[in-house]
This record gives C-alpha cells, structure tokens and sequence, in this order.
C-alpha cells in the first residue's frame, strides 16, 4: 500500500490539521510516513502546500515526484489546480468548491471549475456550507478531511481516534462535532464515488 497525497489550500483553512490528523491516523494504522510542508507565507492568505507520503514499506523522501501524486486535498479550487501536474493519470481531486479570493487577479470562478471539471476522478463539495449546517465553519478541513477517507486506505476508527487525540485538549463538544464533520464529509465522497 502507498499513497502520496498534496494537500492544498489558503493559510488560515485547516490544511495542516489535515495532515496532522492524516499523519497520525497512518502512524497508528502500522504504516510508514513522511511529510514535507512548504509555507507560502506565514500570515493568513497565503498558499499552503503538504506533501504526505503513506506505506506500508519505509519511504525515502518526502517529496512528490510530477504525475505520482494519488491524492489531491484541496480547500480551495485555485489551489487544487495549481498541483495538477503533480495527479496520476488515476488519481483524484477532492476540493472544496469555494474559492478564497485573495488575490486581485483571481481567475473566474467558473474557469476553475470547468477545469476540475475536465477530471475523470475527482469529488467537489461546499465544505464550508456543510460545516456551518454542523454548526461550526470552523470544521470545514474535517468535513474535506472526511470526503477524502474512502481513498487514504487508512482504518476510519484510527482517523476517528486521532480526532479524539488532536482534539481532546478543547473539550468533548469541539470533540464531537469535529466527529460529526468527518462522517458528513465521508458520506457525501461515498454518494459521489
């Protein structure tokens, strides 16, 4: 087993407690992981970028070679395209369908989806819309996080108890909806897939 996952999206979204959870759920599911964070900038705003490699044999390097990556998390749909040359030929795409205009001269909204919409493989999902009817938009990276589980082939229990372990310090509440938010995101990637 082996999967190489970029993770992308804006500072401030999330992207990083992905990969933590991600990480932890490999590590406790027996597997080897290595992880490569590149930082746009430091504030909020800029782009964030993880490289996460998972197996079940030791990894040499943390990086991604182009066109081996067999996952790509995105929490912004600009930031999911810029990664592309990165995809398989049989990898997906999943992204959260509102884009974080950040820059003056963000391309149309509707170019970058018909973009995404050329891929063979890919779930596209309003994470934020679905983190707000949870209760929190705060929840908005589990609720991706969650659409992406049918393709980390990682036991669900142990991305549930890394939850429970990342989490437990905020108290049960912020426990149980970031819960609630990965098993909404799961069950939507599983009607689409």
């Amino acid at each position: 087993m082996k999967k190489d996952i970029i993770l992308s999206g804006v500072g401030g979204q999330g992207i990083l407690s992905i990969a933590t959870v991600i990480g932890q759920a490999a590590l406790k599911d027996g597997l080897y992981m290595k992880q490569a964070e590149v930082h746009g900038m430091s504030q909020r705003g800029g782009d964030v970028q993880s490289n996460l490699r998972i197996s079940d044999r030791p990894i040499s390097s943390d990086l991604i070679p182009s066109s081996q990556c067999d996952l790509i998390i995105s929490l912004e749909p600009m930031e999911g395209l810029r990664y592309l040359p990165y995809l398989s030929p049989n990898g997906w795409l999943v992204t959260n369908d509102t884009p974080f205009i950040n820059i003056p001269n963000y391309p149309e909204v509707d170019a970058i989806m018909a973009e995404i919409d050329k891929l063979p493989n890919k779930v596209v999902l309003n994470v934020d819309k679905v983190a707000k009817e949870i209760g929190s938009a705060r929840v908005a990276n589990i609720v991706l996080l969650g659409a992406t589980t049918p393709f980390l082939g990682i036991d669900y229990s142990k991305i549930q108890d890394s939850i429970r372990d990342i989490f437990g310090r905020k108290g049960d509440a912020i426990v149980e909806m970031n819960l609630k938010a990965l098993e909404a995101g799961k069950e939507i990637a599983e009607r689409i897939i």
